[in-house]
């Protein structure tokens, strides 16, 4: 059975911020913070992004749950009641329990439905759109909404560091370990921003464009790669992780645990290698694709760093997509993590360029544990 992306909403809270106006936002940052900032905004290529905070106030405008919902609204989708499914995915839930979906359909408070909500970092998105998508194939929803969304911007004001800051010195421990000084954490507190985004899944195509989803495949390489993004426990020398519950039970690093790391070497070493060198050729060979075949490539990456090498490496493996076809907004949309890719996609299918029988390849990568999910759309 044929499934249907029939229609696509993105919402992003407020104004874009130009990379000038960041600090009005996020909150002043001391002298090696800002030598941080300006090396990462550099070499980046984001220009302007969005944020939930109010630039007067500095007061969250949104909740992940409320920006979630705003996009599903903009979908302006109508059924009765039962038969339907929501699906949605984040890397920032507003809380540990109950899971991000539930509270995105006490949002919109509207009929109920099979609520389902994926864990993860950037592939939680197209993890959800992938459930969505299953239901509607195996005929358990009449429709699915899925949604992948971000409100990073409340791991990365001052006023959360300066918190972290208070609680590791009042621990007694020395500046140098200070989670305010590490570069692991100002690493992403320049690359990350807020939005969502929402997929409409049917049975049948439905207007004037539509994206057939040909397959999804998601593969982990976590059984040979050490944990590279972080949140929510502490990593060791050995790469192992310990969890927040026992690092505040043994009072070992309780402000820290809770900050958004990278480890910025271990990214830039194996990211590409695993998620396309190794994870790309046996999706290739399963389902006999060619380059040119690929009219559009959606690639998500974090920063405009990674295109060039990107690109090398899909010619390493003999799978060279002219960039001419490539497609990212990551420049004026910014990093939105789990949302990226739907704005991406968002944007394409509204933007009149689609031709029907175009084939639409799309690169999710997770440098959480090593994750990539690999898209393959068509147009109708």
């Amino acid at each position: 059975m044929n499934v249907y992306i029939t229609n696509l909403a993105s919402f992003l809270p407020g104004d874009p911020v130009a990379n000038d106006d960041i600090e009005r936002y996020l909150g002043p940052v001391d002298r090696i913070s800002n030598r941080t900032k300006t090396k990462i905004l550099t070499s980046n290529g984001i220009t302007s992004r969005y944020y939930a905070i109010d630039k007067n106030s500095g007061a969250p405008t949104y909740t992940n749950a409320q920006l979630t919902a705003e996009a599903i609204r903009k979908l302006d989708v109508t059924s009765e009641e039962g038969n339907s499914c929501l699906a949605c995915g984040t890397s920032s839930p507003d809380q540990l329990m109950p899971g991000h979906a539930s509270m995105v359909h006490g949002e919109l408070g509207e009929f109920p439905c099979e609520v389902v909500s994926t864990a993860g970092i950037c592939l939680s998105g197209i993890m959800a759109l992938k459930y969505g998508a299953m239901a509607v194939a195996l005929g358990s929803a009449s429709f699915a909404v899925t949604t992948g969304s971000e409100l990073a911007s409340s791991y990365m004001r001052t006023d959360f560091f300066n918190r972290v800051c208070s609680q590791q010195t009042d621990q007694g421990l020395d500046e140098p370990s200070h989670p305010a000084f590490s570069f692991e954490e100002q690493f992403l507190r320049w690359m990350l921003s807020d939005g969502a985004g929402a997929a409409l899944i049917e049975p049948e195509p439905r207007g004037a464009c539509n994206l057939r989803i040909d397959w999804i495949e998601l593969s982990s390489q976590a059984h040979h790669l050490q944990t590279c993004m972080y949140a929510g426990c502490s990593k060791g020398p050995n790469g192992r992780t310990v969890g927040w519950r026992e690092n505040l039970r043994k009072n070992l690093y309780s402000g820290g645990i809770f900050t958004i790391k990278q480890d910025a070497k271990l990214l830039n070493r194996e990211v590409l290698a695993a998620l396309v060198g190794t994870a790309l050729p046996p999706i290739i060979a399963k389902h006999r694709l060619t380059p040119d075949q690929i009219d559009w490539f959606l690639p998500h990456y974090s920063s405009a760093y990674f295109r060039e090498p990107l690109a090398r490496q899909l010619e390493a493996i003999g799978f060279s997509i002219p960039q001419e076809r490539w497609f990212t907004n990551l420049s004026s949309k910014g990093n939105t993590g789990a949302a990226s890719f739907y704005i991406m996609l968002e944007e394409l299918m509204h933007s009149g360029r689609l031709r029907s029988g175009e084939r639409i390849l799309g690169f999710i990568p997770e440098s959480g544990r090593f994750s990539v999910g690999y898209i393959l759309l068509t147009v109708v």
